[in-house]
C-alpha cells in the first residue's frame, strides 16, 4: 500500500499538526503520532514535521500507508468507520452517487444532505470523507476534501478528484476566490433589508460543548468575521428568507452572524436558544443551506453549481410561500 499525500485545506489553515491529525484521524493516539513523527514518517512539503508545527492551506502532507486502514501498532482502529472499507450495499452506493450534482474530470460537486457529517469523529460512523472511497467513478485517485460544511447544514460541497484539483482548489478558498452563497431561514425579520455584519469570534466551552461568540476583534484569540446578507423575501414579521455570503470563514460564522442581528436561524439553538424554534408545521431543525458556489476551476474557467434545497427546507418554503426557483442574484454588485 502506498504513502497517502493530503492536501491542508482552508478550514485547517494555521491548525497544529497534531490538532489536525485529532480532527482528521481521531483513532490515532498520541504516542503512535509522536511515534510517526520521530521517525519521519510524516511529512509537510517533504520536510519531517513536529507535532507543533503550524499548517497553511494548499500544503502537501504525505501520510504513512498504515494510517489508511489501521494505527501503527497494526490493530484495528476507528478508521475504517470514514475512510470507507466497510463496503456498501448497492442501495447506499446509489444514493452516494445520487448526491453528486456536477462530476468532471478534476472536480465533484456534492449536495450534502442535512444530518451527515462532512468527516469522521467521535461517534461518527457515516460521513461523506468515509463515501468518498466510492465516488472514484473509474479514477484510481480517491477523491480529497477541500472544505466542510456543519453536520447539520445541507449543500454544495466542492471534492478534489487529484492532488492538482485539491490544490489549486484549496488555494483559491485561500486567497477568497470564491463567492459562497447560502440560504436561511430567521426567526424575524433584519431591520435591514441588505447590510453586512462584522463581528469578530472566539471559541468558548470545553471540548463537546465549544460554541462561538462574538468577541473584541483585538481580544485573544479573536479572528475577525465578515458577512452580507440580503433579506430575499419574508413572512410578516415572523420569518425571513436570508441570502448570506460569508466573506470570511469562520466556524459557524452565518450562524452566529444572523443570531446577532436578533433573528437567528430557524432550527439553530445553540445560538439562537428558544427563540429559534419555529411554530406550525415548520420542522424543527436547522434551516440553513449551502446554495450556491463560484470558484476559480482547476482546469480553466470557473465553476458554478446551484444545490436544490434539502426536504425540510423545501416544504416551509411551500408553507411560507416562497419560491425556490427565484434565481435572482442577491448580490450582483459584489460579485467578483
Amino acid at each position: 500500500m502506498a504513502a497517502e499525500t493530503q492536501i491542508v485545506g482552508a478550514d485547517d489553515n494555521g491548525i497544529r499538526l497534531d490538532r489536525w491529525f485529532r480532527r482528521h484521524y481521531p483513532g490515532l493516539n498520541h504516542g503512535a503520532l509522536e511515534k510517526l513523527l520521530r521517525t519521519g514518517q510524516v511529512r509537510v512539503e517533504g520536510r519531517r514535521a513536529k507535532a507543533s508545527d503550524r499548517l497553511s492551506t494548499g500544503q502537501m502532507l504525505r501520510l504513512p500507508p498504515q494510517l489508511q486502514a489501521r494505527d501503527v501498532a497494526g490493530d484495528q482502529t476507528s478508521l475504517d468507520k470514514f475512510t470507507a472499507h466497510k463496503p456498501l450495499t448497492d442501495q447506499e452506493r446509489k444514493e452516494a452517487e445520487a448526491l453528486v450534482i456536477h462530476k468532471d474530470s478534476s472536480v465533484l460537486v456534492m449536495n450534502k444532505p442535512t444530518g451527515l457529517a462532512t468527516q469522521g469523529g467521535s461517534g461518527i460512523t457515516r460521513h461523506v470523507d468515509g463515501l468518498l472511497e466510492h465516488l472514484k467513478f473509474g479514477k484510481k485517485q480517491r477523491p480529497r476534501l477541500v472544505h466542510r460544511l456543519d453536520r447539520d447544514t445541507s449543500g454544495v460541497l466542492v471534492v478534489a478528484r487529484t492532488v492538482p484539483a485539491a490544490a489549486a482548489l484549496s488555494e483559491s478558498l485561500r486567497r477568497r476566490d470564491a463567492q459562497k452563497i447560502y440560504w436561511a431561514l430567521t426567526r424575524g425579520v433584519p431591520k435591514q433589508r441588505a447590510g453586512t455584519v462584522k463581528l469578530a469570534l472566539s471559541k468558548e466551552g470545553g471540548r463537546g460543548a465549544e460554541k462561538m461568540v462574538g468577541a473584541d476583534r483585538d481580544a485573544e484569540d479573536a479572528k475577525h468575521a465578515i458577512t452580507d446578507y440580503v433579506v430575499i423575501d419574508r413572512a410578516g414579521d415572523e420569518y425571513a428568507w436570508v441570502a448570506a455570503k460569508p466573506v470570511t470563514g469562520r466556524t459557524h460564522q452565518i450562524r452566529v452572524h444572523l443570531a446577532n442581528l436578533g433573528t437567528p436561524i430557524v432550527g439553530d439553538f445553540k445560538y439562537g436558544g428558544a427563540v429559534a424554534r419555529p411554530s406550525g408545521e415548520i420542522e424543527n431543525r436547522l434551516h440553513l443551506h449551502a446554495r450556491s458556489i463560484d470558484i476559480a476551476h482547476p482546469n480553466g474557467g470557473r465553476l458554478r453549481t446551484t444545490a436544490p434545497l434539502p426536504p425540510h427546507m423545501q416544504k416551509a418554503w411551500k408553507l411560507l410561500g416562497f419560491q425556490e426557483t427565484d434565481a435572482r442574484d442577491p448580490f450582483p454588485s459584489r460579485r467578483k
